[in-house]
């Protein structure tokens, strides 16, 4: 079993029926273990700030937690609006990035950007 199979299976238990989101390199695995998902429907967007938002109004018209997913770096930074409009609105939204290897962090990559970090003041919670 694979790590994101876990992860699916904490989200299906948590209620999730929808991850709004762009598939990235570094999460393909994810976007492969909710193929296997018969609770998670999985809606590709056209830009990350939309799933963020579409998270957000589906959070606060269910009461149930609205999911958006985003690749890395640029990708992540796409959901800040997003995701900052939750917080504020008080609506029950979890965001998933991809992230660039530890290996990448010092190298100057355009790609590896500290996340935790960026949307500390726009979030509840961060790991």
């Amino acid at each position: 079993m694979k790590v994101t199979d876990t992860l699916v299976q904490c989200l299906e238990n948590e209620g999730v029926e929808y991850i709004f989101g762009i598939p990235g390199k570094e999460t393909l695995d994810l976007i492969d273990s909710l193929s296997n998902s018969k609770q998670i429907q999985f809606v590709n967007v056209r830009h990350e700030q939309g799933a963020a938002f579409m998270a957000d109004v589906y959070g606060r018209l269910t009461n149930k937690v609205g999911v958006c997913l985003s690749t890395l770096g640029p990708g992540a930074t796409n959901l800040l609006t997003g995701i900052s409009s939750a917080k504020l609105d008080h609506s029950p939204v979890v965001a998933l990035t991809g992230q660039a290897a530890l290996g990448r962090q010092h190298k100057e990559s355009h790609q590896y950007m500290d996340i935790i970090k960026m949307v500390e003041p726009a979030t509840k919670w961060r790991v």
